[in-house]
């Protein structure tokens, strides 16, 4: 059979998805393994990046109270703990589900101590870290909205997994309603260490704040069950603000938007993993539609990102610079968010000059890994199918063994999401 008629054979009869489904599934497998192998630390924290051997060097205790290189983490290999420890639960606990093994259920629980211990490691009531230094337990003085929101949802995650036993559904339950109250407290700011007080807030009316603070809300009514959490959450539905002025429940209905750079997957898709929580949480059937509204039109707009996937050579072998601490000749001491945040920019851009392939990392796999989670949380399956082909090229396409970065992670949960029973 000539070869053009043997693919039309092929693609008829579904050979050829099946094919690529198993090379996805493959790549999914390699992931994991490289996640585990290199990118998990001994307080089952996930780190940012580690050499190809395993190897990386962490902040020490002094580094973190003088906030080196900068008071924020950022640029460091613990700069993301709660949020890829958080993001990445929803992958473990759909693995665990699907393969019922103790070694799936020993990793997701590693995850979830992971995040109980960032709660745990200050005097400062809410506070959820970055990461820890070699002492596990020094940190960084601020974490933030990106950190705190991922933290909520791997928790719940874990929560409800049917993993949990009922002394750890106790121990997360107060875990969370002491964040939650420190949280609310501080007109929903995220609790920071002297001299910065806050950092970040669910107050507002973009996307990510919008549907970040409502999935609080509902979760906080489903773990305790609390009136105050439910009193608070219908109010806030109908709240009014923004450019458009309109509510949040239009808000949700409409999705994830870009509003500060061309394109932002990575650090919306925690507010998509919201809106899928209040998916998921939601019995009112109206309501609920304007939920999978949301998540179908996050889908559309994140689905953009997938090709850059193959943008990214796995043969580059441009430089990645492992010492970060190249960054503490810029460094000064810093006494407010912005002083940090100005200063850790400011690194940025002189290190990017030393480490290209950092920026070739995040350009074209962290964006695009991020979406194709995006595209798999949207629960109408006509969605799913309509990109899956694009979703299980990003995940079959890179060599996971040559990235320095974990920003990859996603592709396990897009690939765990499109294994999943439809909900």
């Amino acid at each position: 059979m000539k070869r053009r008629a043997f693919l039309a054979v092929s693609l008829a009869s579904g050979v050829a998805p099946r094919l690529r489904a198993a090379t996805a599934a493959r790549a999914s497998e390699a992931a994991h393994a490289e996640i585990w192998r290199r990118f998990i630390d001994a307080h089952g924290l996930m780190l940012d990046f580690a050499d190809l051997d395993g190897s990386v060097s962490l902040p020490t205790p002094e580094e973190c109270r003088q906030g080196k290189p900068n008071a924020l983490g950022w640029w460091s290999p613990i700069e993301n703990g709660a949020m890829f420890n958080g993001l990445y639960l929803d992958a473990a606990i759909l693995r665990w589900q699907r393969t019922k093994s103790a070694e799936d259920a020993a990793q997701a629980r590693r995850l979830m101590e992971g995040l109980l211990l960032l709660n745990s490691i200050s005097d400062v009531p809410g506070f959820v870290g970055r990461g820890v230094s070699t002492d596990g337990r020094s940190h960084y003085a601020m974490g933030s909205n990106d950190q705190t929101l991922p933290w909520f949802l791997g928790l719940w995650r874990y929560w409800q997994s049917g993993l949990a036993s009922p002394t750890e559904k106790n121990r997360i339950t107060r875990h969370l309603v002491t964040t939650a109250g420190a949280i609310e407290r501080l007109g929903w700011k995220m609790p920071a260490e002297a001299p910065f007080g806050t950092r970040g807030t669910f107050e507002g009316f973009h996307f990510e704040e919008v549907s970040r603070k409502l999935f609080v809300l509902k979760l906080l009514h489903t773990v305790t069950g609390e009136a105050k959490w439910r009193e608070l959450y219908q109010p806030e539905l109908a709240a009014r603000g923004g450019e458009k002025n309109l509510s949040k429940r239009e808000i949700c209905a409409s999705g994830m938007v870009f509003w500060y750079s061309p394109r932002h997957n990575w650090t919306s898709c925690a507010a998509v993993g919201a809106l899928r929580g209040l998916w998921e949480l939601e019995t009112d059937a109206a309501l609920k539609a304007d939920y999978a509204a949301g998540l179908a039109a996050s889908a559309r707009l994140a689905a953009e990102t997938l090709p850059l996937a193959l943008e990214f050579d796995n043969a580059d072998t441009s430089r990645f610079e492992m010492n970060w601490r190249v960054m503490n000749a810029e460094w000064h001491p810093q006494t407010t968010e912005q002083e940090a945040q100005a200063l850790a920019q400011a690194q940025l851009r002189n290190f990017l000059k030393q480490a290209p392939r950092r920026g070739k990392e995040t350009a074209f796999i962290r964006e695009p890994t991020a979406a194709a989670w995006i595209v798999t949380l949207c629960p109408d399956p006509a969605v799913a199918a309509a990109h899956r082909f694009a979703v299980e090229r990003v995940i079959a396409h890179y060599d996971y063994a040559k990235l320095y970065y974990s920003q990859f992670f996603w592709v396990e949960a897009a690939w765990e999401r499109l294994q999943a029973p439809p909900r």
